[in-house]
């Protein structure tokens, strides 16, 4: 079994998040299943993680994020005061998860008139470690298409990535800011993209099917 599978998450961390339909299946069948994964997942997560980059793709979805500190969690019905008192950051973060994956896959069994688990047991992570895995990271999951193959659509004009987002004059919960300016503004951030950047440097933070 990977043994990135069971890596704590710890707070003010960031993270590599994978996960990926159960066997062949996929997690998003229709349009409007993209945004209702994004709704989701803002409404259980956002309080708690800071999401640098995703990229969603009919089987599978990539996500940088960061734990923020417990502190600043914020009780409600989970987690409440005893549960933001007994447990780690970690074990919340993944109770989370685990919620939104089971109220999202509810809605998509309901919609494909499907039973059973939509995803992978167990959501994949590894940690990012370094300013150069950090920098690259965010290229890799902004290039899926292109690293997957897919034909016809351009990674820049995808709609279910953040890469677009951050180009866009209009308030977002992705650290924008923070992120051009980390590749030294919107037109150093375009560049870093549209130049090919070897991937060999973030070999260890890379989560494929097969694993």
């Amino acid at each position: 079994m990977s043994t990135h599978i069971h890596i704590p998450l710890e707070e003010n961390c960031f993270y590599h998040i994978y996960n990926h339909g159960n066997g062949d299946d996929n997690i998003f069948y229709q349009t409007r299943n993209y945004a209702y994964f994004l709704t989701k997942y803002d409404a259980y997560l956002s309080d708690f993680v800071e999401t640098y980059a995703y990229c969603l793709l009919p089987n599978h979805f990539h996500l940088l994020i960061k734990v923020k500190a417990k502190k600043d969690f914020i009780a409600r019905d989970f987690p409440n005061l005893e549960d933001l008192e007994s447990l780690t950051a970690g074990k919340i973060i993944s109770e989370l998860f685990r919620r939104f994956f089971l109220s999202y896959s509810k809605s998509i069994n309901k919609q494909q008139n499907r039973t059973g688990s939509l995803f992978q047991k167990n959501f994949k992570r590894k940690q990012v470690n370094s300013e150069v895995y950090f920098t690259t990271l965010i290229y890799y999951i902004h290039h899926q298409l292109a690293h997957h193959g897919f034909k016809g659509v351009d990674d820049k004009n995808y709609q279910w990535n953040s890469y677009g987002r951050f180009l866009m004059d209009r308030p977002s919960k992705l650290p924008k800011e923070e992120v051009l300016e980390w590749f030294g503004g919107k037109k150093e951030f375009v560049k870093f993209h549209q130049n090919n950047q070897d991937l060999s440097v973030i070999k260890d933070l890379i989560i494929e099917d097969d694993e």
